[in-house]
């Protein structure tokens, strides 16, 4: 997620970073990780974090320039926030637990909550450096917040970085013809979260969609467009041949096919979990009557065995008996 703040929110934000527990401008040594590539500002008890993500950027930064195929030319700074009260004051916003400051070069991550499934520190630093490397090859006023979200999203596994609950957010939307146009996400997300959730799966699905299409060459395509100071317009009828529009129509229409098929196995899960369970337990009932069955016949051929066994005991008794008498 990009933040554009003002100069003097910037400036307060910085100062909070400032005049934070740690004193950090007395204290430097033990509030911040200056590297050759990356300098880590923490909070308390964030050290060993701290160093964890001085080691693994280099591996990320190498990763995602060969993703987009632009170079991390700048030295990001990472603040690592570890009480949640205190981001949400930095963030402005409940639901974020990192976002990116491009006109700074500034990432600052919750690490109270990216500790918990589904996010990771790595996957997270990479979505965020995204924003970082976009905006800097990009004018921001050229590059769209959908396109900004969905490539961020793209490249670190379809991670966002939002606490919402997103399974089947795209397919309900779908369903209900409540799909957000990409025209209104040009400038900013919603600030409910199921809009705002709607907003980050549309903008993951729509590159996805474009890249099914085309391959990776689409976007990185698009990007170049964007650079060279196209507006998304342009960079998408130079890649697609199609305008903007179009494009979005036929995704749609691609989404509408897919929730369809979804639509027919969620309306009839029921029926068809029944059937199963219902197959499952003949199956199992014909497994318990084979058992017995051949249990049944293993008793029988048994005493027909025994039966024999003691037949012919009677009747060597009876010779011997019979010898004796002799």
């Amino acid at each position: 997620m990009t933040f554009h703040y003002p100069t003097c929110r910037i400036f307060f934000l910085l100062i909070l970073i400032l005049l934070s527990p740690l004193d950090l401008t007395v204290n430097a040594q033990e509030g911040v990780l200056e590297g050759i590539e990356l300098d880590v500002l923490y909070y308390e008890g964030l050290q060993k974090v701290a160093m964890e993500t001085a080691d693994i950027y280099p591996s990320i930064k190498k990763e995602l320039e060969r993703i987009i195929g632009w170079k991390v030319d700048f030295k990001p700074g990472v603040v690592l926030v570890g009480d949640i009260n205190q981001f949400k004051m930095m963030s402005g916003n409940d639901l974020t637990v990192a976002y990116a400051l491009p006109d700074r070069n500034i990432i600052v991550i919750d690490y109270s909550r990216i500790k918990t499934d589904p996010f990771d520190l790595g996957s997270i630093l990479k979505h965020e450096l995204c924003h970082l490397l976009l905006h800097d090859g990009i004018e921001s006023e050229r590059l769209p917040r959908w396109l900004d979200e969905g490539i961020a999203q793209w490249v670190s596994g379809g991670l966002a970085d939002i606490v919402v609950e997103k399974r089947q957010v795209l397919t309900r939307a779908v369903l209900q013809n409540r799909i957000i146009k990409l025209k209104y996400l040009n400038e900013a997300f919603p600030d409910e979260e199921g809009m705002m959730a709607l907003a980050y799966a549309e903008s993951k699905d729509f590159i996805e969609y474009m890249i099914r299409l085309k391959g990776i060459e689409a976007i990185l395509s698009i990007l170049r467009s964007l650079s060279a100071g196209d507006d998304i317009d342009n960079a998408v009828m130079k890649t697609f041949s199609l305008s903007l529009d179009e494009m979005e129509r036929d995704w749609h229409k691609s989404l509408e096919k897919k929730a369809t098929w979804t639509s027919v196995v969620i309306n009839n899960l029921y029926e068809a979990l029944f059937f199963l369970a219902a197959v499952a337990l003949i199956i199992g009932f014909y497994r318990v009557w084979r058992r017995k069955r051949e249990y049944g016949a293993g008793d029988e051929d048994n005493e027909g065995q025994q039966g024999a066994n003691r037949k012919e005991d009677r009747e060597e008794g009876k010779e011997d008996r019979e010898e004796g008498k002799e």
